[in-house]
């Protein structure tokens, strides 16, 4: 094997926020945070991690998008008590690795097309706001090019919420961000994924899917979930393609030096 090659292979240094998401995840797995229970405060997460607030919101974040913890306004961040066991482990067995992704939204396809369908003619006024609340956040996220990632996630949290099945609800929760494989504050986000008009095209899909809940229009939720989730399928396979050609160039570009 030549140096160039062994050097490609070098595996990326976890973040900082990546080592403390590890570090709860294992106190919550050997039972040293209990269910319902609250986490330390932000402050007390900064000294004992030595890391600054940024660092420890975005490892909480990580962990409420995985549906670890929960964070209660005015109140703290509380380790979840409703995912079970089998699915909480599941999740933990899954990772995030992107060999995931495609799985994972074809397992979308199969929960999320049907959820949408019974959310429009089973959703009551609040869980209806609920819905566009996350649509307008993701929209806010947008407008300041922040990550959109955890509004999108809530988006499609609130309309298996507005099921009123709460399987559909866990189910996500235990997919958690990798429901979101091109949230862009993946490691692997690229300009694409970055850019305006990418987002803004999620958001007009998220638009069809709204207006036919709101309307009451079952099947024309389903086709609009459909459509969503099948076109984020796609986009998916063409961003691996660009990883894998981008690797492929960056190969011939260190074997011509």
């Amino acid at each position: 094997m030549s140096a160039a090659s062994a050097d490609l292979r070098v595996e990326r240094k976890p973040k900082l926020s990546e080592i403390v998401v590890a570090t709860i995840r294992k106190q919550l797995q050997a039972g040293e945070i209990l269910p319902g229970h609250k986490l330390p405060t932000e402050g007390q997460l900064t000294e004992t991690f030595g890391v600054s607030r940024t660092v420890i919101r975005e490892a909480l974040a990580k962990l409420a998008a995985d549906g670890l913890v929960e964070p209660r306004q005015g109140a703290g961040v509380f380790v979840t008590e409703h995912i079970s066991t089998m699915f909480g482990a599941l999740a933990t067995d899954m990772g995030s690795k992107d060999s995931i992704a495609l799985n994972v939204l074809e397992v979308r396809l199969a929960i999320e097309i049907e959820s949408a369908g019974i959310a429009a003619t089973r959703r009551n006024a609040a869980q209806e706001a609920a819905i566009q609340e996350a649509f307008f956040e993701f929209e806010r996220l947008l407008l300041a090019s922040e990550p959109t990632g955890p509004a999108d996630l809530a988006f499609h949290r609130a309309i298996a919420s507005a099921t009123n099945n709460p399987f559909y609800v866990e189910m996500l929760d235990v997919l958690g961000r990798r429901a979101i494989p091109c949230d862009v504050t993946s490691p692997w986000s690229t300009e694409l994924v970055q850019s305006d008009s990418y987002q803004r095209g999620l958001q007009r899909e998220h638009l069809v899917i709204l207006n036919a809940i709101t309307s009451g229009d079952a099947e024309a939720a389903r086709e609009a979930m459909r459509t969503h989730l099948t076109a984020s399928q796609q986009r998916y396979r063409e961003r691996l393609h660009a990883r894998q050609a981008f690797y492929a160039s960056s190969v011939k570009a260190t074997a011509g030096e």
